[in-house]
């Protein structure tokens, strides 16, 4: 297990020398995208029309941020806390497709997300849920928001980031996923406990 202080735009060789239990702090921009930013993303590239940000070596952050207004119309962030990624599956091929290179969450993904990570290049990020406002204290600044529309969770929020971590690495590019481990031992521990 190593740790690595890693700055945005990411690079794929930086990801695939990456393995599952490794810690990642992350410096630059980070994105927000839930459900409601994937599916209106996936229907941009499937019109063929130009995406609101730069995607390329990006960091996503399935995330729902609470951010206050400023006076001057700015905003501020005042707590960001990991939402649960599987919802954000189906998308897999997409956020490989578009360049990104780390997908940070909590709970993990699944098959096609780990097949995806060896494809394209990217990795999945274990961010500790509960710790929202431990988490915030790594975002210097909102730089801005893009679809505001869907809502505050749902927008995409471009945060500047400093030292953003600990994270771990949960799914790598080697077809490593400490979600399907756990799986795999909680199964041989009930097979034990309980035989057939």
């Amino acid at each position: 297990m190593a740790t690595y202080h890693l700055s945005t735009p990411l690079q794929e060789e930086d990801m695939r020398k990456l393995v599952i239990g490794d810690v990642v702090y992350l410096t630059g921009h980070i994105f927000t995208a839930r459900d409601m930013a994937h599916l209106k993303i996936r229907g941009l590239l499937e019109e063929g029309q130009p995406l609101p940000k730069d995607f390329t070596g990006a960091a996503v952050f399935h995330a729902g941020p609470v951010a206050l207004k400023n006076e001057d119309g700015s905003w501020r962030l005042n707590v960001i806390g990991p939402t649960t990624s599987i919802r954000m599956e189906p998308y897999a091929d997409v956020v490989g497709k578009m360049g990104i290179r780390a997908v940070i969450g909590k709970g993990g993904m699944a098959e096609d997300t780990v097949r995806a990570c060896g494809a394209y290049g990217y990795v999945y990020l274990q961010a500790a849920p509960g710790c929202a406002a431990k988490l915030a204290q790594g975002v210097e600044k909102i730089n801005d928001v893009t679809w505001f529309e869907l809502g505050m969770p749902e927008a995409i929020w471009d945060l500047q980031a400093k030292e953003f971590g600990p994270l771990v690495v949960g799914m790598d590019t080697h077809g490593g996923s400490i979600y399907a481990s756990l799986k795999q031992a909680a199964f041989e521990k009930i097979d034990a406990l309980y035989p057939a």
